[in-house]
């Protein structure tokens, strides 16, 4: 019949042996360091498993580049002839980088909505105030002045004039061969805004015919009165000229 356990005093000779005794045993056990030495003792492959997944997400995360910042802009969601008045439909928020951001580009749907283009816009093309008809195209031109578009008879003569010339505006009602008419100056020393061939500052532009002859001019309002539906009474033609002398 075996013996019952007697639990060891300290200073006994089993205890200063360093032997453990049965009793002992469940108590080491129970410690979490015994339980973890056990679980890796058992699953030594899956604990270098996670080691190396582990080490494999931080150099990941240390090579991935931060996010770069973006702000929003306002693109065209379709190609958009000039002149046409622009609907919500017609543009796409997108966000850019900062750096891709000038002045003047558009970041809200409610800036060029009902508003009309003075340039076509080609699908994805960032929309900037200057290519729209209004305050954006007249920045620094008189109070009260008028963007207004002209169609010039003979389109190849559009590519010798850049925005920012002067040019006197010129309406015959003649045929210049059998049938004479009288010219007449509509417009002097008005300022050229916008042209089909160079599309202002703005870039590069559509080339359809909807634009072929086509230039925008700054003008006053008496001005503006006497231009609009001018090429409706004959042809109209632009005579380059100087800036005004002083004094």
């Amino acid at each position: 019949m075996p013996l019952p356990f007697r639990r060891t005093r300290r200073g006994s000779p089993s205890f200063r042996s360093g032997r453990v005794t049965p009793a002992a045993l469940p108590a080491r056990r129970s410690r979490p360091g015994f339980r973890l030495a056990a679980w890796l003792s058992r699953n030594r492959r899956l604990a270098v498993a996670l080691l190396l997944c582990l080490a494999a997400a931080i150099t990941v995360h240390q090579l991935t580049p931060a996010p770069a910042d973006t702000v929003p802009a306002l693109s065209a969601s379709r190609d958009l002839p000039a002149g046409t008045a622009v609907q919500s439909a017609d543009l796409e928020m997108i966000r850019i980088p900062p750096g891709m951001r000038t002045d003047g580009t558009l970041g809200a749907r409610e800036q060029a909505t009902g508003r009309q283009l003075a340039a076509p816009l080609r699908k994805g093309q960032l929309v900037n105030d200057a290519q729209l008809l209004g305050p954006g195209l007249l920045t620094g031109t008189p109070p009260g002045s008028a963007a207004v578009p002209l169609r010039m008879a003979d389109a190849s003569s559009i590519q010798l004039v850049s925005p920012g010339q002067l040019v006197d505006v010129v309406l015959t009602a003649g045929n210049g061969f059998d049938q004479p008419g009288q010219s007449e100056v509509l417009a002097s020393g008005v300022p050229v805004l916008w042209t089909a061939t160079k599309g202002g500052d703005s870039g590069q532009w559509l080339g359809t015919s909807e634009t072929d002859g086509l230039i925008v001019v700054a003008a006053s309002a008496g001005q503006a009165a006497r231009l609009a539906g001018a090429s409706t009474q004959g042809k109209l033609f632009f005579v380059l000229v100087g800036p005004p002398q002083s004094g």
